[in-house]
């Protein structure tokens, strides 16, 4: 994957939307990481992997995959806030066998960078989030073309006041 380019490409979505705002990117911090957490949320709510009362099946993969790219796009931009960079010599996930368990991972990876935003908890947080897109059985390729496909969507709806 090359991070060097999703990076970028975040960097210049986040300069648009940060032109339009009257709030630095310190005042929108906590905005940003809820976000995340809501993201997160959204995808969970699509694997239906926690509702164990339900015999409903999860969401098709596509739209999984769209919720799922979503939370890139926040974790790469909280990357940027801090000038903290993912790349593929950092990659270590973590072992996790069950959606559930992985969704809890996140949680308290976010949570540990919200509290503390060093760059291990940066990376812990990457690590986490690459390592549910793995039970989610997304490939690189996969992913990327998404997120690609999803920034472009974002610019277009900065474009039409979204």
């Amino acid at each position: 994957m090359d991070w060097n380019r999703l990076y970028e490409l975040q960097f210049e979505l986040d300069e648009r939307i940060m032109q339009s705002l009257s709030k630095s990117r310190s005042e929108i911090y906590l905005d940003k990481v809820l976000a995340l957490m809501v993201e997160v949320g959204e995808l969970a709510n699509e694997t239906r992997c926690f509702k164990y009362w339900s015999q409903r099946a999860a969401s098709s993969r596509e739209i999984i995959l769209e919720e799922y790219v979503d939370g890139v796009h926040f974790i790469l931009s909280l990357g940027l806030d801090y000038d903290y960079r993912y790349n593929e010599h950092k990659l270590d996930l973590p072992r996790v066998q069950l959606l559930t368990e992985g969704f809890h991972l996140v949680y308290n990876r976010i949570e540990q960078f919200k509290q503390a935003p060093l760059e291990s908890h940066y990376l812990q947080l990457m690590n986490a989030y690459l390592a549910l897109g793995e039970l989610l059985s997304f490939s690189t390729d996969e992913v990327v073309n998404a997120y690609l496909e999803k920034n472009e969507e974002n610019h277009q709806r900065q474009e039409q006041g979204y």
